[in-house]
Parts: structure tokens; C-alpha cells; sequence
């Protein structure tokens, strides 16, 4: 299965060379990490660390984007970038997994890993393979050229979450632990996420900071619970549950919150905002 880009010229550019331009604008932006970092060598088995990503439009989110970028870069690739992704289409399973084939951006092909997508199927009790929910799914596809940026020297492993219920998240979790010790390959889970939508910036800033709070103090129940309780309309906490349950399983028990700000911080209209962070997991 090939899958063509579906957001190429609107939340990124279509043009390789302004792509390539404006990922390295989102690295020198004010707020963004301020250097455009080396690739560095990876060696090893266990990767150092996951992160959590935006994944808007560039113009709102890849400067918070390029916080956690960086620290990947430094680390060095892994072999497997695993995304996870909330659904914003409606589109395919409760947990869709694109199993097999390669993706397509401005910056070249990236192939699938099938042993470990279909690894984690295996292992899952509620993933299957489903490629209908990617197809017009933004939030998987925005991180791909941040990476090919540097190298497409990797495979990847995308994942959308239809359901984001605590149970699917700790199937997933788990899937991911058992196929990854299975297998031996070193991977980085990357969590794609926005925060509260639509708020005023105050109460955006209140609302995320409860969510980044518990993130921080790596309480994906706690997580669960209060956008559950305060209608926090965090669009992928499920993806960011998995992650921390899973980093918990691989011995990496610190969160740090690497920026936070809001679309507000960008376009300067501070009466409906959404919230952008990026994190690693180490």
C-alpha cells in the first residue's frame, strides 16, 4: 500500500526546497528551539528516549515541534519511529495500524516496518491492520519531513488511535513492549498530540496545564481522568497514555515538558486558541 501525502501544501509546504526552508525556520523561530541541530549516531539497542510532538499546521506548531525534534536528532535515529495518532476522520478501526508498504511526503518514501507493525497486531487485542483511517489523517503525516529533514535512513510503524480509552491505550502499551523485546530493534514512540481547543488563552493555559502536570508526573490514569472530568479537548491523550505506559515498561520514568504555547503565542489573537507541547520521555 502506498499512501500519497494528504495535507502536502496546506499544513506544510509541497515543494521540497520550501518544505526543507521552513522546517528550518520552525528550528530558528523564536519559539523554537534556536539551532538546527547535527545528526548524531545512534548505537544500541534501547533507545534513550520518546517524545511527545503538535502536529498542526507548521506555521502554528513546528516551532514547539522542533524542541522535541532536536533531542532525537542528538540522540540519533533508532531503526523505528513507532507514531501514534488520535483520528480525526472517523475513518477505520478502533486501533488502525498501516502494516505494510510506504509513505509518501515532498522528501521521499518512507517504508513501513510490516515484522513490527504486524508484530504489534499479534500481540494486540484490539489493533488490527486498517488503512482507512490514515488515508486523510493529518497528524502522523506532519511528522514525517521533520524527520526525513536529516535522514530517511528509517522505517516507521504508524499507528491512529479510534479509540483513546484507557484500556486500548494499555493493550497498545503493551503490544509495543512485547513486540519490541521480540524483535530487538531499537525504536523511538513519537506521541502526536494537540492540547485544549478553542479556549481563551487563559483558560487554555489552566486547562494545559493540568494535562502537563500529569504528564510530567508520568500519571497517564490521572491523565484519563481529568480530561474526562474537565472536557479538556486534548485531542490525542490516548497516544500520550500509551506513551508514558509504555516508556514506565522500558525503565524511563522522567518526563520533561521541553516548550509549551499556544496558537495564540503565533497569530496574536488570544480569544480561541489551541495548545501546543512538546516533551520527552527518558
Amino acid at each position: 500500500m502506498i499512501r500519497k501525502p494528504a495535507v502536502a501544501g496546506s499544513f506544510y509546504p509541497e515543494n521540497p526546497e520550501i518544505l526543507r526552508k521552513t522546517i528550518e525556520d520552525c528550528f530558528m523561530n523564536k519559539l523554537g528551539v534556536g539551532l538546527i541541530p547535527e545528526l548524531n549516531i545512534f548505537e544500541g539497542s534501547e533507545y534513550p528516549i520518546n517524545i511527545m510532538v503538535p502536529h498542526a499546521g507548521y506555521i502554528y506548531s513546528g516551532p514547539v515541534a522542533s524542541h522535541s525534534y532536536c533531542q532525537i536528532v542528538q540522540n540519533g535515529f533508532p531503526e523505528v519511529f513507532i507514531i501514534l495518532s488520535p483520528n480525526h476522520t472517523g475513518y477505520g478501526s478502533e486501533v488502525s495500524v498501516f502494516n505494510e508498504g510506504e509513505w509518501i511526503t515532498p522528501l521521499g518514501n518512507v517504508k513501513i516496518d510490516d515484522e513490527f507493525a504486524n508484530s504489534i497486531i499479534d500481540c494486540s487485542d484490539v489493533a488490527s491492520a486498517d488503512f482507512d483511517a490514515h488515508l486523510f489523517e493529518h497528524s502522523i503525516e506532519v511528522q514525517l519531513p521533520f524527520l526525513q529533514y536529516f535522514s530517511n535512513d528509517f522505517k516507521i510503524v504508524p499507528i491512529v488511535m479510534g479509540s483513546q480509552s484507557f484500556s486500548a491505550s494499555s493493550d497498545l502499551a503493551k503490544a509495543i513492549f512485547d513486540s519490541a523485546e521480540k524483535l530487538g530493534k531499537s525504536y523511538c514512540v513519537i506521541a502526536s498530540t494537540d492540547l485544549s481547543h478553542f479556549n481563551n488563552q487563559e483558560k487554555a493555559n489552566k486547562v494545559d496545564g493540568f494535562v502537563l502536570e500529569d504528564i510530567k508526573h508520568m500519571n497517564e490514569f490521572k491523565l484519563y481522568e481529568e480530561v474526562i472530568q474537565f472536557n479538556i479537548t486534548m485531542c490525542g491523550y490516548g497516544p500520550v497514555m500509551t506513551t508514558i505506559a509504555l516508556s514506565k515498561m522500558c525503565d524511563k520514568h522522567n518526563c520533561e515538558i521541553l516548550e509549551y504555547k499556544t496558537s495564540g503565542d503565533v497569530t496574536g489573537d488570544l480569544t480561541s486558541v489551541v495548545g501546543y507541547a512538546s516533551g520527552i520521555f527518558k
